[in-house]
């Protein structure tokens, strides 16, 4: 009978023993899924700061056809591989949020720069003269230069007969009335763009945007004030324009046509490094939306910026 129990207690423990490695793998395998939770929602939250959920494209791997005698695998072994895949593919997107995160801060600090040169060459340069003050009249009672008016210089004249001319020009432009204010402001500086009239198309397509940004017309209000002001010979604006269009509507009708377009002002401004960036921008973020103009202009643009 004594041999009985403990031939029993043998059988028991040997069971035991043969159970605990599932529960322990079992438990390993609970605790890399929490942990892939955590750091999925933490990659939502880089990629959708606003909240919208992310819908996983991963599936369940195919289930091997077994010949006979090969032994099945267990559910722990299968459960395992599944999260294999599922921590491989999260490292993937990490790696990929980064790397774009950093691009996109690398073009951020690129044209911030850019604003500012702009702001500086188009700030009027204004230096208040320095006046001796007179022999009849002690230094105390001199009034400070800086408060003395200053005559303006005088601007070059146009002719009478070509100012009249262009006013007479501009004013013949119709301006549409069809009751969609802001479809009208675009498509008026859209006429005086196409008649050539920079100046006064800038002014007006400026107006529109500052009005109607926010609208479906924005993109493309934003992105004909760029092409304006690179026809109007001022590619330095024109890139400023260009930029923040794409950064404020990415996905604005005109966005695509905007990364374009810079990477033709940057050329102009003898930035081929920073207008090949931009053409990379173009390529990986609209390549397969691209139209044959803009995908021809790119390709154009890469030449001439010998890029890599």
């Amino acid at each position: 009978m004594r041999h009985a129990f403990f031939a029993t207690s043998g059988l028991i423990g040997g069971a035991l023993i043969a159970l605990a490695p599932p529960a322990v793998a079992q438990s390993s395998v609970e605790g890399r899924v929490d942990r892939l939770e955590k750091e999925m929602r933490a990659v939502q939250r880089k990629v959708f700061p606003a909240g919208t959920p992310i819908e996983a494209e991963i599936t369940r791997p195919a289930t091997p056809l077994l010949s006979p005698g090969t032994p099945a695998s267990t559910p722990i072994a299968d459960l395992t591989a599944r999260v294999n895949a599922l921590e491989s593919q999260l490292a993937s997107i990490t790696g990929q949020v980064e790397e774009n995160s950093y691009k996109l801060r690398q073009l951020e600090e690129s044209f911030t720069k850019y604003k500012a040169e702009a702001d500086a060459r188009m700030a009027p340069a204004v230096a208040p003269p320095a006046m001796a003050p007179t022999a009849s009249a002690p230094p105390s009672e001199t009034a400070p230069a800086a408060a003395r008016p200053v005559a303006p210089a005088p601007k070059p004249a146009a002719p009478a007969g070509a100012s009249d001319a262009r006013k007479t020009a501009v004013a013949a432009i119709e301006r549409p009335d069809t009751g969609d204010a802001a479809n009208d402001a675009y498509t008026y500086g859209f006429r005086l763009w196409d008649a050539k009239f920079y100046p006064e198309a800038q002014a007006q397509l400026k107006a529109t945007v500052d009005k109607y940004g926010d609208s479906s017309v924005g993109s493309r209000a934003q992105n004909l004030l760029g092409r304006a002001y690179l026809d109007d010979g001022k590619p330095a604006l024109a890139s400023v324009a260009f930029y923040e269009n794409y950064q404020k509507r990415p996905r604005g009708e005109r966005a695509p046509d905007s990364l374009a377009y810079l990477g033709e002002a940057l050329i102009q401004l003898k930035k081929p490094a920073d207008a090949c960036k931009v053409y990379q921008e173009l390529d990986q973020v609209y390549g397969g939306s691209l139209s044959s103009s803009l995908r021809g202009m790119m390709d154009k643009g890469r030449a001439q910026a010998k890029c890599s």
